[in-house]
């Protein structure tokens, strides 16, 4: 018999093994990674199991989870019946259960593993996504039911565990809305546990490490939705503050009620890494706002089969304005019928034109334009080693941004001092 005072808000996820994954999630000090391995030892006491707990980095399981097993052996009185091993790190239970560690760092070592009946990803975040793939081929046994713990502070929804546990935009994948597991706190969706907290779900942490985290609030709202909040969210200073999702038949109404709108199409070139990103827009120029009504956006294509597939632009006649930095690639596209150009490019024209779009008052998007929206909606500026933003650089490579540069050439925006417009 075993008694352990626990936090109230973590009772149930304690012996609730229903699902096979348990998705662990919430701020700092809320006590989650302590129960995940109070959780773990309780089931390797009661059935003979084999425990694989992995994080991105081996060493750092000697001051984090292993250390947190051990203090909790400790703690229950168990030392003298389950051993804490530091070399290897291993946990080794009388019934014969046993926890292993490993780090993806050095992932030809989880090639030797073998009956892994649960796995624990601590900071999952930290995980690549084809390391949490390779995990899911490690986790088997012939008898046992399995089980994955993932556990970790929210971080940006640009992050694989968001797009693989609540939303995936640009795959079209939803299994759940964040905001729901939120209210409920803790949900059971298909095979998967969702369990979120904070800090005022422990009830052993002092009052000052609370105010403490209230006070990020005032100086940084980032820290402060991840640490006292617990929620997934924008990491980082936001490039387009003003874009909006509309429905495309609103966007479509609202364009037919301009009365002299300016369209322009821009397009990006890519191949591999990299894609085929063509907009079509409409400016309100008295208003200052940028509608984007349409898209294509593919990679992996080459020059013809891409010109079949815009091939719409040669009946239309409509100006397409391109990446001049591949003039030979315009010059095919020339060849086959299509109006295009290159857009000038001169030294400092990525800033100049992500100011220039900047100037909108608002930047409207069709909701049919789901890798517009995937790319800009949340789009970050990149920032140095000293934390200040990089005001031409981005935390990811928006290649509709490029697009929508482009198909702008020629266009300013009237700044709020009343600047002129200019056109090609």
């Amino acid at each position: 018999m075993i008694e352990k005072e626990v936090n109230p808000h973590f009772e149930d996820f304690l012996f609730d093994w229903s699902t096979k994954f348990q998705f662990i999630f919430g701020g700092y000090g809320s006590s989650k990674s302590y129960h995940v391995a109070l959780k773990l030892i309780l089931k390797l006491l009661k059935e003979k199991r084999t425990a694989l707990v992995v994080r991105e980095v081996y060493d750092t399981h000697r001051d984090s989870t292993f250390s947190l097993l051990e203090e909790i052996v400790i703690d229950l009185g168990l030392d003298h019946k389950i051993k804490c091993l530091t070399s290897p790190m291993q946990l080794r239970f009388p019934n014969g259960s046993k926890i292993i560690f490993k780090g993806m760092d050095k992932p030809q070592k989880l090639k030797s593993i073998n009956n892994i009946s649960i796995v624990w990803l601590e900071e999952c975040s930290e995980i690549k996504y084809a390391g949490f793939k390779e995990l899911l081929g490690r986790l088997r046994h012939p008898k046992l039911k399995l089980h994955m713990i993932l556990s970790t502070n929210p971080v940006g929804e640009d992050n694989w565990s968001y797009k693989h546990f609540f939303k995936d935009e640009q795959n079209k994948r939803f299994v759940i809305d964040d905001k729901e597991v939120y209210e409920k706190r803790t949900v059971i969706v298909n095979d998967t546990y969702y369990h979120h907290s904070t800090a005022d779900d422990n009830l052993f942490l002092p009052e000052s490490y609370i105010s403490q985290l209230d006070e990020l609030k005032d100086y940084d709202p980032d820290l402060y939705r991840i640490a006292r909040e617990g929620r997934f969210g924008v990491n980082g200073l936001r490039v387009l503050p003003q874009f909006e999702e509309w429905e495309h038949s609103e966007v479509m109404k609202a364009i037919d009620s301009i009365r002299q709108p300016i369209k322009r199409v821009g397009m990006d070139f890519g191949f591999e890494e990299s894609y085929n990103a063509i907009v079509r827009m409409a400016v309100d120029h008295k208003e200052k706002i940028l509608y984007i009504y349409w898209q294509y956006y593919k990679n992996k294509m080459t020059d013809d089969r891409t010109a079949i597939e815009i091939e719409e632009f040669k009946k239309t006649e409509e100006l397409i304005i391109a990446d001049s930095a591949e003039p030979k690639t315009i010059q095919f596209y020339k060849q086959l019928g299509f109006r295009m150009k290159g857009a000038k490019k001169f030294q400092g024209s990525r800033l100049a034109n992500t100011k220039k779009v900047k100037r909108f008052k608002k930047i409207i998007c069709s909701s049919n334009c789901h890798d517009v929206i995937r790319e800009l909606k949340y789009l970050t500026y990149a920032v140095d080693k000293d934390g200040n933003i990089i005001p031409d650089e981005f935390k990811i490579d928006p290649h509709t941004f490029s697009a929508i540069w482009y198909g702008l050439d020629g266009y300013e925006v009237s700044d709020l001092k009343g600047g002129s417009i200019s056109f090609d």
